[in-house]
């Protein structure tokens, strides 16, 4: 491989300018370089497709980080994407030359071409390989080989740490006075790592450097041989260099495959900029990059400065002493390195030891905010985008919902018009597979006019945007396309009814009649009772939406009531014969079902709770037949227990026969399982009920040694899940035992386990000051004596008046 260019000379061919992509160094290196030499024509490396839009980078609203995005015409998903930071040499170079009006190009292989290509090329794209990013990294042989062209230089230098190398050698590099001489030295390092491990035998690699040949032939005829100014990943300047003929590399073309093809800039991200995201020429750490660019003079206080703020707004005590004592360690720690400058390892040591008190906990917070950085680019309204894409832009704002790129929360509130219009787009985007927004737990009312979201916007995005555009020209239009394509392609019912979930959150009323279709097709044709229970919470759920978002959701309601009933049949002979995996399974949906009964309307034409007096029978030959798991007995009478429908001596009793002697351990820890176990409020039930406390606990101690290591795991799983207090009072009350002391709180006068017959008026009398406050009266008052008509006996209200 012939030698690199050296230092500028007059006659000595185009200025070669290699750089490290998203280099601060290497940017100012090239700004220098080109106000210094001024020539005619600036070439980048970077689709040719990207000529016509160059000019939109001088735009005022452009504001990086933003990428050049391309996708296959046919297969949007079929995507690269070429991104640029305020300090990528590339960046810098465009923005010179559009200041001055000096023609710039693009000059690597067009994306017609390399949206083409397949993995079996070696250019994973898109959605087959790592990362669209995938296609934008200019070393990709270097990739191939596993050879990383800075950890190799940085070795031989002496160093273990790339970054640092780089950043001694060229960051922290001074002023030259020669502007070329940086571009000599590097073109001179990747000269002898070409001649070591040569191309690697990547095709990609040489048919990308082939074109650039070819495109710098016709811009030296073109504008004069030392008048074009070529900026390159390093990588590519001894190719670039090289003496071969334009017949061998318009061979090299022949054949390539294309793909119609389409280019925009979107918006880019610093955290995408991150080599951890999985883009192949990224870097660690975006935010300090855009730091030493952006900073005139002092970089080093200025980054305290910013870190200190950052602390502070985290309610950290942070002082400007604290600042001046990190600079000073921070340079301390340089000099003790041997470094010019302070770099991130040294300022992060510093921040942890006089910032951060030597944890290491606010350092995550400052590397995500700061090191790497959240800030989201911004592009000019007159940048192509498809018609979906104009529609959601438009949407956003109107809706006053900026895309961010730093994660947040977002609570709505339904009844107000702004909010529910949120709602309604975040669903209708889900429903696209456009990410942007996930539902989150709301730290608020749990009832159906609030909502929380979670919202973060990626780069990819735009990806999802421009695949979903294939359903329609709007949201509304094109999420009710999807909808109704699903609803006839789909073939389980509870895939309908979820669709039907979504179609009312997101309020596509004119794709409901055929989800609605769908929905009462599945579900005539479906008999298997678990998917009836697995698909009737969602259409319960569904008909609470309806109140909200004033949506008809009579037909639901109706083909909700059928599959109830259905239920009701089919779910008895379902539950028998079931092994330990299907009653665990049978057990969830006899949750979700009980659930979903109670949130049903009455049927028109019926009366009044009969769809839930016919659940609750249901319950009750679940809860008394044996052929039936224990766990889904056990679950059965706590329901309906909860529910007011079975006495407490009734329960006590079905608690007893499945603690028998006569029940196999197994069966009886299941039925526990079933009663009192997961977070259904079982743990409180036995700590105020000992009648049943001390039937489980007669029943524990009388397991068979040989029985009991099978029955352990069961039991350890439903005890466990009681909260640490609850488990340390049922422990407390099962050592103090029957003989614990006579007639005590929770145990009657006669001394048989259970609720007590009477009020202990003594504990009841010290909540009493405490009631008085809260209904703003004196701590202490003179109580009336007890009407006689009113029973304290038996009231706890009497003890409290």
């Amino acid at each position: 491989m012939p030698g690199a260019a050296p230092a500028r000379q007059a006659g000595s061919g185009p200025l070669l300018l290699g750089v490290r992509h998203h280099g601060p160094g290497s940017a100012r290196a090239v700004q220098a370089a080109l106000d210094t030499a001024e020539p005619s024509a600036v070439l980048i490396e970077g689709p040719p497709e990207g000529d016509a839009l160059v000019s939109l980078a001088g735009d005022a609203q452009m504001r990086p980080p933003v990428a050049l995005l391309a996708h296959a015409v046919d297969d949007p998903g079929r995507a690269a994407f070429w991104p640029l930071a305020e300090f990528s040499p590339e960046w810098v170079a465009i923005r010179w030359a559009l200041a001055r009006d000096v023609p710039v190009r693009f000059i690597d292989l067009p994306a017609t071409h390399s949206l083409a290509f397949t993995e079996g090329d070696g250019t994973p794209q898109g959605e087959t390989g790592p990362g669209p990013e995938a296609a934008l990294d200019p070393d990709t042989s270097a990739r191939a080989l596993r050879i990383d062209p800075l950890a190799v230089l940085a070795e031989a230098a002496g160093y273990d740490d790339a970054e640092r190398w780089w950043e001694d050698v060229v960051e922290h590099r001074g002023a030259t006075t020669d502007p070329f001489a940086p571009f000599a030295a590097v073109g001179e390092a990747m000269t002898a790592l070409r001649e070591e491990y040569g191309d690697g035998g990547h095709r990609r690699d040489l048919v990308r450097e082939a074109y650039m040949r070819i495109q710098l032939r016709a811009a030296r005829k073109e504008f004069g041989d030392d008048r074009v100014a070529v900026v390159c990943g390093a990588w590519h300047v001894p190719a670039l260099g090289a003496k071969t003929t334009a017949t061998a590399d318009r061979a090299l073309l022949r054949g390539l495959p294309k793909v119609k093809s389409e280019m925009t800039w979107v918006p880019w991200t610093h955290h995408r900029l991150a080599r951890h995201s999985g883009y192949g020429a990224g870097i660690d750490s975006p935010g300090w990059y855009g730091h030493l660019f952006g900073a005139p003079d002092r970089p080093v206080e200025r980054w305290m400065t910013k870190v200190a703020g950052l602390l502070r707004e985290e309610d950290r005590p942070v002082s400007s002493a604290h600042v001046i004592e990190a600079v000073r360690l921070a340079e301390t720690l340089a000099t003790m390195r041997g470094r010019p400058l302070a770099g991130l390892t040294e300022t992060t040591d510093a921040v942890r030891a006089v910032m951060c008190d030597g944890s290491d906990v606010p350092l995550g917070l400052i590397r995500d905010r700061l090191v790497v950085g959240d800030v989201l680019g911004e592009v000019p309204d007159s940048a192509p985008a498809v018609p979906l894409q104009r529609d959601l832009t438009r949407l956003q704002r109107s809706l006053r919902l900026k895309p961010e790129a730093l994660e947040r929360e977002l609570d709505l509130d339904l009844r107000k018009e702004t909010d529910a219009g949120r709602s309604r787009m975040l669903h209708r985007l889900r429903l696209l597979g456009i990410g942007w927004g996930e539902p989150a737990a709301g730290r608020g009312s749990t009832g159906t006019f609030r909502e929380s979201w979670r919202l973060r916007w990626e780069p990819e995005l735009y990806v999802r945007v421009a695949e979903a555009g294939v359903w329609g020209t709007t949201v509304l239009s094109a999420a009710t396309a999807k909808a109704e394509s699903r609803a006839v392609s789909a073939t389980g019912l509870a895939d309908v009814t979820a669709l039907a979930e979504q179609c009312l959150l997101a309020e596509l009323t004119d794709a409901l009649p055929v989800v609605m279709k769908a929905l009462a097709d599945r579900a005539a044709l479906d008999a298997d009772v678990a998917h009836l229970a697995h698909a009737l919470p969602a259409l319960a759920r569904s008909l609470r939406y309806g109140d909200v978002r004033s949506t008809d959701t009579a037909a639901l309601g109706e083909v909700a009531a059928g599959l109830a009933e259905r239920i009701c049949v089919g779910l008895p002979p379902a539950c028998a014969g079931l092994d330990a995996d299907g009653a665990a399974e049978m057990r969830g949906h006899l949750d979700s079902v009980h659930t979903a009964i109670g949130l049903l309307p009455d049927v028109p034409g019926r009366p009044a709770g009969d769809l839930s007096g016919r659940w609750g029978a249901v319950l009750r030959k679940l809860a008394g037949r044996d052929t039936v798991p224990g766990v889904v007995r056990g679950r059965s009478a706590r329901l309906l227990l909860d529910d007011g429908r079975l006495p407490e001596d009734e329960a006590a009793r079905l608690m007893g026969l499945a603690l028998s002697p006569a029940s196999p351990p197994a069966d009886a820890a299941a039925w526990i399982e079933g009663f009192v176990g997961g977070a259904s409020g079982g743990g409180m039930l036995l700590v105020h009920d000992e009648r049943l406390l001390g039937l489980v606990d007669t029943w524990l101690t009388g397991v068979p040694d040989g029985s009991f290591t099978d029955v352990l795991p069961l039991l350890r799983r439903t005890f466990s899940a009681y909260e640490p207090g609850v488990r340390r009072t049922l422990g407390e009350l099962v050592r103090r035992g029957p003989a614990g002391g006579g007639a005590r709180p929770g145990r009657s006068e006669a001394g048989i386990p259970g609720f007590g017959a009477g009020i202990d008026e003594t504990r009841a009398d010290t909540v009493l000051s405490v009631v008085r406050l809260l209904l703003g009266g004196p701590a202490t008052q003179e109580l009336p004596p007890p009407s006689p008509e009113h029973d304290d006996d038996n009231d706890l209200a009497g003890a409290a008046r």
